[in-house]
């Protein structure tokens, strides 16, 4: 639910009753993933989705009763081919639905209005909630800080929150939403629960070095993909806000030297567009030593050949050039700077999440991979 807690902390700001429909599980094909959410309040308002529309005429429903009842509900949702009238995927997947009423009513509603707040500012929090269980339990948060400490509970022994909030917090370290199973020991019903977690981090960083009229579009891309952009070029004639308006953070000075000087991991992704020797060499030879998401260069198949020629002179390893992209981007035809923006986003999307870059058509590939991201393995605890 955390997708939609922009809108979600307002529906609390203005005191609104509302029920979250939230994809808990998914098989098969599908087409959102854990975490992916539903609302609807009091006058029949909705936001979000939870299936690209297959299933969310029974959703919203779901959501009118738990808010009537005031009592959560798990749902599942597939495709029957002998039933052409059922409600279900026609992509043929699965879906688990865990509707939740948020309520004035309700003492967790103060639990879910922290992590609303949280996730709207950009704060890192995780929230788990109780998605299979005892029927009681359902529902029930759990919000994590970065600190490790929490708010609300899952209604059972403290030993069981005190568990749930490790492995939640381990979740938010990674920047993960996904399910964790951990032992009910010392719970009412002693048996294990299964949690959503999910984790509401800071967004992912781009920085784009060079500020060309290529930047330019690829800001605006990146911006369109939720990362945070920066634009970096050593000439302040070049880098300013009125030719990149869109950027979040505009940098003055040499590229090499202001990449070993911020903060990147794992999520970031560095495009380097300068295109000219004495700004690229220094730069990728740091880049591709760092632990980054994506690394890709600008220029021709000669450019590309002779900068690599360079980057070996100045050291840099064959198992370390060949993290590099480049030239880069995907083989779309691009000519324009928008389209070129276009064919780098869509490899920087490709290599998250192991895609093959290639056509769907005629391909026997999976259409949603989950490949290039944490695998979504359990995570079993013992409380």
């Amino acid at each position: 639910m955390l997708d939609i807690a922009e809108e979600l902390n307002r529906w609390v700001e203005q005191e609104r009753d509302f029920a979250v429909a939230t994809v808990v599980a998914v098989g098969g094909s599908a087409p959102r993933q854990p975490g992916a959410a539903l609302a609807v309040d009091r006058d029949g308002t909705a936001i979000g989705s939870v299936s690209g529309g297959c299933v969310e005429g029974a959703v919203y429903e779901l959501c009118g009763q738990a808010l009537d009842d005031g009592t959560a509900v798990r749902e599942r949702f597939g495709y029957s081919e002998e039933d052409a009238f059922a409600v279900g995927l026609t992509c043929g997947g699965v879906i688990d639905i865990l509707v939740t009423p948020v309520r004035a009513d309700d003492p967790a509603r103060a639990v879910f209005a922290a992590a609303f707040a949280a996730a709207a500012q950009g704060a890192a929090a995780a929230l788990a909630r109780v998605t299979d269980g005892p029927a009681e339990l359902l529902g029930r948060p759990l919000l994590v800080h970065p600190d490790g400490s929490y708010e609300g509970g899952l209604g059972g022994h403290p030993e069981l929150d005190r568990t749930a909030a490790a492995d939640t917090r381990a979740m938010l370290d990674a920047g993960r939403t996904g399910s964790v199973v951990i032992g009910a020991e010392g719970s009412r019903c002693g048996q294990p629960l299964t949690l959503l977690v999910e984790s509401s981090v800071p967004p992912p960083r781009m920085i784009v070095f060079g500020a060309i009229d290529f930047a330019s579009a690829l800001v605006r891309a990146g911006k369109f993909l939720g990362y945070h952009v920066t634009l970096c070029d050593a000439r302040p004639v070049f880098a300013t806000k009125s030719r990149f308006p869109e950027a979040d953070e505009l940098v003055v000075d040499w590229p090499h030297r202001y990449l070993a000087a911020t903060e990147v991991d794992a999520r970031t992704v560095l495009c380097v567009l300068t295109h000219d020797a004495k700004f690229d060499v220094p730069l990728l030879e740091l880049a591709l030593r760092l632990p980054v998401a994506y690394v890709g260069a600008m220029g021709s198949r000669r450019t590309h050949l002779e900068r690599n020629d360079r980057l070996r002179e100045a050291g840099v390893t064959e198992l370390e050039l060949a993290r590099l992209h480049s030239p880069i981007g995907l083989d779309l035809g691009a000519r324009t700077p928008e389209e070129t923006a276009l064919s780098i986003a869509a490899e920087i999307v490709a290599d998250r999440r192991g895609g093959s870059g290639v056509p769907l058509k005629g391909a026997h590939t999976p259409i949603h991979h989950e490949a290039g991201e944490p695998p979504a393995a359990v995570i079993t605890s013992v409380a």
